[in-house]
């Protein structure tokens, strides 16, 4: 074989990165398969937020777990650079969903009513304010828009950044790394398991799936039914300009270097990664109309990439109940949720317990008849 630790992590992009990051700080011996850049690695096409407003409409466990990752986040950029990580320029002084016309307006505020009436959290402590105070914060907005919901918990950080210290950070906690290892199957064998890849055979005491859209067909291979499938969004990032957005927004930020990325664009178009010039128009005229002063400017680059989606949405989190030490950890929010991977989640897998402590994001909710 070509190597044995306590915890095998199948995916090396955010999830599976942050994951084992959280299991090195615990002590455990870890091993990473990653497929390497040839993946569908959403961190390539990640905006890099850490949005907290709005998450969690329908499930309030979702919102609270958001919440907490954002807490998180200051120790979690603290510690990884004390592991050798990078800055991952980590930035938290709130966002804006901004609105256009009075139809948005009013879907916004019903949001955060319906919300606020879920137990736990809630809505995070958002609200919205009125087209005056947005032109306060952003004076370049647009004569379209008519006031924003806000939330002083949102941020974002460089998502490239974030995945190369967390490689860092894992590696000089001694996480062995392989590329090029793309799993081809998983199995249960003797008290562990064994994986099968590109790179050779490798076994682990337990084995976390955190490999993205392959999670699907992976996870049956030990008991469990993760059904994801992919999201295709795309993204345009401009020419770098003096600063004209002073604050976050959930479908635009400008870099630390000056360009503006815009996004936030949904797609079903299965595993097709290339560019849709309809839904970049959209975009475009989308961008035009929150920010006039953008007509001329010029776009640099664009690019797509796949979400990894659950039918609600939301995570989903699970212990193999036929053999247990197999766990799947399915999200969209790799960037948001990484703090929680790390510090809470990794832990828990450690620990024992984990199907209790995080039922809310079973996959068994999928299963549960409409009489129940």
């Amino acid at each position: 074989m070509a190597g044995s630790s306590d915890v095998i992590v199948v995916g090396g992009g955010l999830v599976g990165s942050a994951v084992a990051y959280g299991l090195a700080r615990e002590g455990a011996s870890v091993t990473i398969l990653d497929e390497g850049d040839v993946a569908f690695r959403a961190s390539r096409g990640n905006f890099g937020l850490v949005w907290v407003q709005g998450k969690g409409d329908g499930m309030p466990d979702y919102a609270s777990w958001t919440r907490r990752s954002k807490d998180l986040y200051s120790g979690f950029a603290e510690g990884m650079l004390e592991h050798n990580g990078r800055d991952i320029e980590l930035k938290q002084e709130g966002g804006l969903e901004l609105c256009l016309g009075e139809e948005s307006f009013r879907e916004n505020e019903e949001e955060i009513r319906r919300m606020h009436n879920q137990p736990g959290v809630g809505e995070n402590d958002r609200r919205m304010i009125d087209a005056d105070e947005v032109r306060r914060i952003m004076p370049f907005v647009g004569p379209e828009v008519t006031g924003a919901s806000f939330s002083p918990h949102d941020g974002h950080v460089n998502p490239l950044y974030l995945l190369r210290s967390l490689h860092a950070a894992a590696q000089q906690l001694g996480v062995r790394y392989v590329s090029g290892a793309r799993t081809l199957s998983i199995a249960k064998d003797g008290d562990g398991f064994r994986a099968e890849t590109g790179a050779g055979t490798f076994r682990g005491g337990k084995l976390v799936i955190a490999a993205g859209i392959a999670n699907k067909w992976l996870a049956p291979m030990v008991g469990l039914d993760i059904p994801v499938k992919p999201n295709r969004g795309h993204i345009l990032i401009t020419e770098r300009m003096q600063p004209i957005m002073p604050m976050l927004l959930v479908n635009a930020r400008q870099t630390a270097d000056g360009t503006i990325n815009f996004g936030n664009s949904h797609e079903d178009a299965g595993y097709d990664t290339s560019i849709n010039p309809t839904k970049l128009g959209e975009i475009a005229r989308n961008v035009v109309r929150y920010f006039p002063i953008l007509k001329n400017a010029r776009i640099v680059r664009t690019w797509s990439a796949l979400r990894v989606m659950a039918p609600d949405g939301f995570p989903i989190y699970r212990e193999s109940e036929t053999a247990p030490g197999a766990f799947s950890i399915s999200c969209h929010s790799g960037v948001t949720l990484a703090a929680a991977h790390a510090l809470d989640l990794a832990p828990t897998i450690l620990k024992g317990g984990f199907n209790e402590r995080f039922a809310a994001f079973s996959s068994e909710r999928f299963h549960v008849s409409p009489a129940a």
